[in-house]
C-alpha cells in the first residue's frame, strides 16, 4: 500500500488458486509454506501478499517442512466401474491431458491404450503428453487439431478423458467436423474433483491420480477377455490409415483457401518483403520447421492466428515438451515462458513460436535473455498484422478493420541490437537450415537467436466460431 494504493488481493483472486496474505509477522513463514503447498497441491499459481514493513525485523518462527499429498487412484468403486465399462467398450478412445503430463503418467497411459487398443488423442494444447511416433498417437483434439483424432473419437462408444478437464477449446467443432461422439459414456479421471463432470456429462468420476488411476484400471484388465479385443487389428488398420489420409491432407495443404486468404496471397505476389525475398505461406512455413525441430526440443507457442495453426504440426516425443497458453489467451507468453523453461532444463533445445504482434508485448525479453546467458531460439511469424483479431473482422464484420494491420522493423535487426544473433527468411528452402543453424548457435555457441520469417496476410480459422454471430442488419 505504500506506492500503488490499490487493493492487490482482489486484482488477482481470479488467478490464484490461494492467496496468502501475512497479517502479523511471525505468520511469516506459515503463509509462505502454505502458498507453495496449494500451489502443489491444486497445481496451479498461488499468491503470497506481504505488507513492505515485514519484510524487517527479528521474529521466532518453525519453518514448515513441504506438504505434499499422496493422492492415490481414486476410489475403488469408480475403478470398477470404469473397468467394467471399458471390458465391454467395442470401440474405446482414450484423451490424454494435461494431468497426465504432470503426474509423470505417459508410461501408464500408454499401457492402458495398448491393452484396449485404444486410438489416443490428445487434448487441447497438450502435444506432449502422448508420444507422437507411438502407432496409437492420433494428435490433438480441438481448435486447428488433428483430422484423424476426431474422425476417431466421433466414432467411441466409451472415452478415457485421463486427466483433462474437457475444456471447451479441445471439445468444439472444428474443420467442419462436429466430432464429440454425443451417446459415448465417458470416464473421466482428475486429480480435482471440481472438474469431475463440469464440461461433459459423465458417466464414471475418478478423482485421482491419472498415471495411479490408469495403472489401476490396466490391472483390473489384466487376464480377462475384453469386447474390444475381437476388433483390436481392424482398428489399427483403420487408425492408421486415418492417420495417413490427415499427413496427406496436410502436405497438399500449403496454403489456406477461403476468400480473405486468396486475396492475400494475390497481394503478397505483387510485394516484396524489407528483405527482398518473397512472402512464404505459414502452413509451408510450420511444416519445414517441424521437419527441422531437434530431439528433445521444447516449445512453447503464443496466441495468434499462425500459433493456433501450429498445433498440427507440433510433435513430440516426451512430456514437458510443449508449453502453451491454453484457453487463458495471455498474449506476450511464449518467449518469458520458452527462458523459464531453458532455466530448469538447460541441456534441452529451447524454441518459442510467436506473431508480430505477440512478440511486441515480449521482445524486450530477448534482452533478458541475453543478460543473463539463458540463450533459446525464437521464431517470429513476420505477417504484418494482428492475425488472430482480423480474423474475427474478416468472418464477422465484412472484413472492416480496426487496428488490425501492423507496419514493423525487421526483428533480426532489433534482436542483433539488443545482443542476439537475427536471422530474416524469405525462402521456403530457408527455413529448415535457418532453424537448425539458429539452434547450433543455442546449443553448442550460448546465444540467443531471433528466426524471422516472412509470411503472407492468409489466416487460419477464427479461435471460436461460436463466440460471435453475423449481426442481422434491420436498416438501411
Amino acid at each position: 500500500g505504500g506506492f500503488q494504493e490499490c487493493h492487490q488481493l482482489p486484482m488477482f483472486q481470479e488467478f490464484t488458486k490461494y492467496q496468502g496474505h501475512v497479517t502479523h509477522p511471525a505468520r511469516m513463514a506459515e503463509y509462505t509454506g502454505r502458498c507453495f503447498d496449494r500451489a502443489m497441491s491444486e497445481m496451479g499459481p498461488t499468491q503470497l501478499n506481504i505488507p513492505r514493513d515485514y519484510f524487517y525485523g527479528e521474529i521466532e518462527a518453525e519453518i514448515p517442512e513441504p506438504a505434499r499429498l499422496d493422492r492415490g487412484p481414486g476410489g475403488t468403486r469408480t475403478l470398477n466401474e470404469a473397468a467394467e465399462l471399458l471390458a465391454n467398450a467395442e470401440f474405446p478412445v482414450i484423451v490424454s491431458g494435461g494431468g497426465v503430463v504432470m503426474a509423470d503418467g505417459v508410461d501408464a497411459c500408454q499401457a492402458l491404450a495398448e491393452r484396449l487398443g485404444a486410438p489416443v488423442v490428445n487434448s487441447y494444447q497438450h502435444n506432449d503428453s502422448f508420444p507422437a511416433s507411438h502407432p496409437l498417437w492420433c494428435g490433438p483434439l480441438g481448435y486447428q487439431g488433428s483430422k484423424a483424432g476426431m474422425k476417431l473419437i466421433a466414432q467411441a462408444d466409451v472415452v478415457v478423458a485421463l486427466g483433462t478437464r474437457l475444456g471447451p477449446f479441445g471439445t468444439l467443432p472444428q474443420h467442419g467436423l462436429d466430432y464429440w461422439p454425443k451417446d459415448a459414456k465417458i470416464i473421466q479421471i482428475d486429480a480435482d474433483h471440481k472438474m469431475l463432470g463440469l464440461v461433459k456429462k459423465i458417466a464414471v468420476g475418478i478423482c485421482g491420480d491419472a498415471r495411479e488411476a490408469a495403472e489401476a484400471i490396466t490391472e483390473r484388465l489384466a487376464g480377462r477377455e475384453l469386447v474390444c479385443d475381437a476388433t483390436q487389428g481392424k482398428r489399427a488398420e483403420l487408425i492408421a490409415s486415418e492417420k495417413a489420409a490427415w499427413e496427406r491432407e496436410l502436405d497438399e495443404w500449403t496454403h489456406e483457401k477461403d476468400p480473405f486468404s486468396l486475396d492475400a496471397i494475390d497481394e503478397a505476389e505483387g510485394e516484396t518483403p524489407f528483405s527482398g525475398g518473397e512472402y512464404l505461406h505459414p502452413r509451408q512455413v510450420l511444416r519445414e520447421l517441424e521437419k527441422a525441430m531437434p530431439e528433445d526440443v521444447m516449445v512453447s507457442t503464443d496466441i495468434g492466428n499462425i500459433n493456433a495453426v501450429a498445433h498440427s504440426y507440433l510433435r513430440f516425443e516426451k512430456p514437458r515438451s510443449f508449453f502453451a497458453p491454453m484457453s487463458f489467451g495471455n498474449c506476450g507468453y511464449a518467449l518469458p515462458t520458452i527462458i523459464g523453461a531453458k532455466v530448469a532444463a538447460p541441456e534441452r533445445p529451447a524454441i518459442a513460436y510467436a506473431g508480430d504482434g505477440a512478440w511486441g508485448m515480449s521482445l524486450m525479453e530477448t534482452m533478458t535473455a541475453v543478460r543473463h546467458a539463458i540463450p533459446v531460439t525464437a521464431v517470429v511469424f513476420h505477417n504484418r498484422q494482428w492475425g488472430a483479431e482480423k480474423k474475427n473482422q474478416v468472418e464477422f464484420y465484412n472484413r472492416r478493420f480496426v487496428a488490425g494491420e501492423l507496419d514493423n522493423q525487421s526483428f533480426a535487426e532489433i534482436g542483433r541490437a539488443m545482443g542476439a544473433e537475427g536471422i530474416t527468411v524469405d525462402r521456403l528452402e530457408d527455413v529448415g537450415p535457418a532453424l537448425k543453424k539458429a539452434v547450433d548457435l543455442q546449443m553448442n555457441e550460448g546465444k540467443t537467436c531471433i528466426l524471422e520469417i516472412m509470411c503472407t496476410r492468409e489466416l487460419g480459422d477464427p479461435f471460436r466460431r461460436d463466440a460471435l454471430k453475423k449481426p442481422v442488419r434491420l436498416l438501411e
